[in-house]
């Protein structure tokens, strides 16, 4: 990891689903781009709604555990929920491990291409006890 937890707070929004794990949510475009390509380590799954803007989306594990299907939908439904799916239902999120995510030169920020994709299908929301943050 490239940046400590306080560096990437001021760039994110940071919740802590269950002990051993942070789901890392960016805020802007440029904190997206932030996200994906300097924060996010090759093992880390990476997220974001398909098909309209939103945050791209980090679920880290800080022991070196696998997260289970239960915490890939939190961080999916985190990712809906900081996306224009926000009040829409059932939202279809893409995911894969970040080490398939790139952004290519010449594109705007918040602009990536993914490989080995999988969609989950969740409704928004934040993990548990997770009080919505002030978007800036």
């Amino acid at each position: 990891m490239i940046a400590d937890l306080d560096t990437i707070r001021r760039n994110a929004f940071i919740y802590e689903p269950v002990a051993g794990f942070v789901i890392i949510a960016g805020r802007t475009s440029k904190d997206n781009d932030f996200i994906s390509v300097k924060v996010a380590a090759p093992e880390d799954y990476w997220f974001h709604v398909r098909g309209m803007p939103g945050s791209h989306v980090l679920l880290r594990s800080l022991n070196g555990q696998e997260p289970d299907k239960r915490l890939q939908e939190a961080a999916a439904a985190v990712a809906a929920w900081h996306s224009k799916a926000r009040n829409g239902g059932v939202t279809a999120v893409s995911m894969t491990k970040a080490k398939f995510v790139s952004k290519p030169g010449g594109v705007k920020d918040g602009t990536v291409y993914i490989k080995n994709e999988k969609v989950l299908k969740v409704r928004p929301a934040l993990p548990e006890g997770a009080q919505p943050e002030k978007e800036s």
